[in-house]
């Protein structure tokens, strides 16, 4: 067996029980939280008061201007001399947290607004209050078209989530970088770990096509598609 190949298999079950345990869940309340920061801020932004429009646009427009890596560094190693210290882990899921918020936000505005007012009069027609009309007509509608996107941003975070080796969480690149110091075989191992972001990014996108065709037996918004 070439050493290259055996290289490689010794090290895929170190990469694996990183990506498992460290990756994945990183990536996984991250979406969850930024999703939700991101509904909460897009609803700021359309129907909040001035002063909380103000806060929500700020917010976005700092975390889309600065670079990812920049924002990790600002939490992990300089929020310390402020007083605030955060192990690696949960520094790095405030900030891809904070980072997904910014982007999904713009998403699910996009797709709020997109509903036709006519919608929102129909639900005011019925006896719906703004937070029923909100949750049972406005939401379902938006979150059909929001789908792509958001999928879309779910598996750049899978690929994003490499950048918190650079503040020391031991996910699946820093591992890597870690048998790479041992072996000094650095093309090997990074395209070995190459390969596993491949792998995932793969199954999610296939999902995410089962997912869009599910939405478009009630939505329609592929059917100009295919």
């Amino acid at each position: 067996m070439p050493t290259w190949l055996q290289l490689m298999l010794d090290s895929a079950p170190s990469l694996l029980w990183a990506g498992l345990t460290f990756t994945i869940p990183l990536t996984l309340l991250s979406f969850i939280f930024g999703l939700i920061l991101g509904l909460l801020t897009a609803v700021a932004r359309l129907f909040g008061p001035a002063p909380v429009v103000a806060i929500a646009r700020f917010y976005v427009w700092v975390i889309r201007g600065t670079p990812l890596l920049v924002q990790l560094f600002v939490i992990f190693y300089g929020l310390p001399s402020a007083g605030i210290l955060l192990d690696a882990f949960t520094a790095a899921l405030i900030g891809f947290s904070l980072n997904v918020g910014a982007y999904t936000s713009e998403i699910i505005r996009a797709v709020i607004s997109s509903v036709p007012r006519g919608q929102w009069e129909a639900a005011y027609s019925i006896g719906m209050s703004w937070s029923q009309a909100m949750r049972r007509t406005i939401l379902p509608q938006a979150t059909r078209v929001a789908v792509p996107p958001l999928s879309n941003t779910f598996i750049s975070l899978v690929k994003d989530t490499s950048l918190a080796a650079a503040i020391t969480v031991p996910e699946m690149f820093q591992t890597a970088q870690r048998i790479v110091a041992t072996t000094y075989e650095p093309l090997i191992l990074y395209i070995l770990a190459a390969l596993i972001y491949l792998a995932m990014s793969s199954v999610l996108s296939a999902l995410q096509v089962r997912l869009e065709r599910r939405f478009a037996r009630y939505g329609g918004f592929l059917e100009a598609r295919t």
